[in-house]
């Protein structure tokens, strides 16, 4: 592990990396009935399984590969594992808390697998694995009654229990990152970090990547025009309240699309001490909730973040495809990317 974190912190200094598109929306385009979401052993199982993604890790394996294949084919140096809804919290839905720690030890294993495979075939270009943690569809922050301002639907001590738990799934399976993203309420990702923290003391696992530590992605999610994550934050205290542990990168993902991302990616690339990240939406979605944002078209309004030096990550979130990454990752070639405190610091003392 030690070596692909070596591997990844070198890779990262010399070029602008490439993240993965959406796994949903490839998924759809298989057109899945419930029977697809649906082992040997959940043949009875009592609610609806059909749209919980996570699953076809254990149900359809060879459907999630073959995305992760088209990624990688497409030039994309990181790909996610598919296990944005694998926490117990959000499983709790489907009846399926139980299978919360399966579920990111087979994803993580599968695409391990995919970027092993592509890696012996160029060493020269390593692929790496992010291990996916996104928000739940719980908030520590905000009460879903509005009669009740006071009431939340989930503690801190329960998200970090239950982020712990795919953590561990995540480490198992043979992940090279952790990316605690689409984060709109920061406190849900301080329970996410906590937990790493603790998980990471558990294994003896150093918490500074230079030292030998699984790197930590963060990517917070800008709502709407206000500039602020749901919870009420701007981008500025987003990253300030994130800062107590030593990230890999700091970026911003979903809700907008790259057009509509530029001012708040700004405040970070002025501000964080990190690598920056950044993988927006194809656009903004349409009357009927579809994004039709071209490949050609997102690309060249991300480049506008490579030309003024301001990323060292770039991937797509909802509505991309392997066209998208694959027109991202021609850009991305183009450019140099963003240097961090550390590096300038390097550079001076080489001087």
């Amino acid at each position: 592990m030690q070596n692909r974190t070596e591997l990844l912190l070198k890779t990262i200094k010399n070029r602008i990396l490439v993240l993965d598109g959406a796994m949903g929306t490839m998924i759809q385009r298989y057109q899945l009935t419930e029977e697809d979401f649906r082992t040997p052993e959940l043949k009875n199982h009592p609610k609806a399984l059909k749209g919980n993604n996570d699953l076809l890790s254990l149900s359809r394996p060879d459907i999630i590969k073959a995305i992760h294949r088209e990624y990688l084919e497409a030039g994309a140096d990181i790909i996610e594992t598919n296990t944005f809804s694998g926490t117990s919290i959000a499983q709790e839905d489907y009846g399926l808390s139980y299978l919360a720690y399966d579920l990111n030890l087979a994803s993580a294993k599968i695409a391990r697998d995919v970027a092993d495979e592509f890696t012996a075939k160029d060493p020269s270009k390593p692929r790496f694995v992010a291990g996916a943690m996104g928000p739940t569809n719980r908030t520590a922050s905000i009460s879903p009654d509005v009669n009740d301002p006071g009431y939340r639907a989930i503690t801190f001590d329960q998200l970090a229990e239950a982020y712990a738990e795919q953590v561990r799934g995540l480490l198992d399976g043979g992940v090279d990152i952790l990316l605690v993203e689409t984060i709109f309420d920061t406190l849900n990702a301080k329970a996410a970090l906590y937990a790493i923290q603790d998980v990471f003391e558990e294994r003896n696992i150093p918490l500074d990547p230079h030292e030998g530590g699984i790197p930590i992605m963060i990517s917070g999610t800008i709502t709407d025009a206000s500039g602020r994550t749901l919870s009420g934050q701007t981008t500025e205290a987003f990253l300030i309240s994130v800062s107590h542990v030593p990230l890999f990168s700091v970026g911003l993902n979903c809700a907008l699309g790259a057009k509509e991302l530029r001012p708040y990616l700004k405040v970070l690339a002025d501000k964080a001490p990190y690598y920056v990240s950044a993988y927006p939406n194809a656009g903004l979605p349409n009357e009927f909730g579809a994004y039709d944002q071209g490949a050609g078209e997102m690309a060249g309004e991300m480049e506008h973040f490579l030309q003024e030096g301001m990323l060292n990550i770039l991937g797509g979130c909802c509505g991309t495809t392997p066209d998208h990454i694959r027109a991202l990752a021609k850009a991305a070639a183009r450019y140099s990317p963003r240097k961090v405190e550390e590096e300038l610091i390097e550079g001076e003392e080489n001087v």
